[in-house]
């Protein structure tokens, strides 16, 4: 039986996951032979020392020792303090994610035994028939400002540091910027105009990437034909794509994958658009848009039936800023409200606050994921979302926040990155964010 170009890149995906898992397993295995090792051989120089000191079949040496006063505590010289080992921070512990995971065999990251420790590999769940991985970022535009980064360090250089929360979960989805073509003429009228290499797509499938959203400002910056293009080339890299199409049923209508039994439809949505003539329409080629929000809704509820979990992924809000919209808090409640499980938010280039509603998760904004070499503060805080789903759309979300260094999403930690969830908790609703980038209702 043939198979997609999607399908297969979810089977090269599981692959990963598992060869992760032994790569895990293996590193324990070999932290557990070394500590055994170190613990025999310090037992050995402790007991030659003790020897020294008492002499060895001396047997004056040994009475005098036994005649010591009970509370003479001597310290043997060169002795390890009870714990020191223990005790002992280990530098090059996270090294690794710092500097960007090297590369294994088929362009894999070797895993360190603490890497490890964080993973949820869901065949090894006591749940793994019962929940799915679904992970998010936000905009990526692998063009343009990060050009002068990939024509020296290449496509993968983007997603090192970040490729252990990229290709893990079982599903990750992204916002995609900017058309991928080789033709199209540029539009006129508007501020920022992009367009990127169909090259850009094989490290984005690779990274972990299985689906990205079309609808969103810039999907016909280099008009229809580029638009047209962007979808092929995503087809022939084995990467999923929705919100936008030949005509509005074509753009309104979702992904639907499925993990271990579980169905999830992917919607993209936008209510960022330019122009009247990008919104899809019978026989118009476009964006899915949700200025009204009727078709979005209808689209839902459809979906709704047709899968077990439905995501919503909207381009909506005002750039730069992390205050929202009225419309961004109307209209995601209204998504939950005709089926919706989860709203991911895209646009406003900054990270914005999270909410719950009646039980269902909103993120507002993920930022920027891939989009500026060297961005400025808030513009450079980024991070992957991840969302750990049954099937009745019960789902616990994590987020692991990121700053981007040259071009790469980078993972904070200690202060820097409770800094940045502190932040996303004074800006959501009803919302905080632990220590460990969980979210928790107040």
């Amino acid at each position: 039986m043939q198979i997609s170009r999607s399908e297969s890149h979810q089977q090269d995906k599981l692959k990963r996951k598992k060869r992760l898992r032994r790569i895990i397993i293996l590193n324990f295995t070999l932290l557990g032979v070394i500590i055994v090792v170190l613990g025999a051989w310090l037992a050995a120089a402790n007991s030659d020392k003790v020897k020294d000191m008492f002499g060895s079949g001396d047997s004056e040496s040994v009475n005098q020792a036994e005649t010591k006063p009970a509370d003479q505590n001597e310290s043997v010289e060169g002795e390890e303090e009870p714990g020191s080992i223990a005790d002992t921070p280990d530098s090059n512990i996270g090294n690794e994610q710092e500097n960007g995971l090297p590369a294994a065999d088929n362009g894999e990251a070797n895993i360190t035994p603490e890497d490890g420790e964080a993973i949820v590999a869901p065949e090894d769940d006591p749940a793994a028939g019962e929940r799915i991985s679904l992970s998010f970022v936000g905009d990526l535009l692998v063009a343009d400002y990060v050009s002068a980064i990939t024509a020296k360090e290449g496509y993968p250089f983007l997603y090192q540091p970040s490729m252990l929360y990229l290709s893990e979960p079982d599903i990750t989805a992204g916002n995609l910027e900017f058309p991928v073509t080789t033709r199209g003429v540029p539009v006129e009228g508007t501020p920022y105009v992009f367009k990127g290499s169909p090259e850009v797509l094989p490290a984005m499938r690779d990274a972990g990437f299985d689906i990205m959203s079309l609808a969103n400002n810039h999907a016909l910056d280099q008009g229809v034909e580029g638009m047209l293009d962007t979808m092929k080339h995503l087809d022939e890299a084995g990467i999923s794509h929705m919100g936008a199409g030949n005509n509005d049923t074509e753009a309104f209508a979702p992904v639907i994958k499925e993990v271990r039994g579980i169905k999830v439809a992917y919607i993209g949505l936008s209510r960022v658009v330019p122009f009247n003539s990008w919104k899809a329409d019978r026989n118009v080629p476009g964006v899915a848009e949700s200025y009204d929000t009727r078709r979005a809704l209808e689209a839902i509820a459809k979906a709704k039936k047709e899968a077990d979990l439905v995501v919503v992924m909207v381009h909506w809000g005002k750039e730069r800023v992390t205050e929202l919209e009225k419309h961004q808090t109307d209209f995601g409640k209204q998504y939950i409200d005709a089926g919706a499980d989860l709203v991911i938010g895209s646009h406003p280039h900054v990270l914005q606050g999270f909410e719950r509603y009646k039980g269902k998760w909103i993120a507002y904004s993920l930022g920027n994921f891939i989009f500026s070499s060297y961005p400025k503060e808030t513009a450079g805080e980024t991070g992957v979302l991840d969302a750990l789903c049954t099937k009745d759309g019960d789902c616990e979300m994590t987020f692991h926040p990121m700053f981007t260094v040259n071009a790469q999403p980078t993972p904070l930690e200690g202060e820097q990155a409770k800094a940045v969830l502190d932040r996303l908790t004074s800006i959501s609703f009803g919302v905080k964010l632990a220590e460990n980038g969980k979210l928790l209702s107040e």
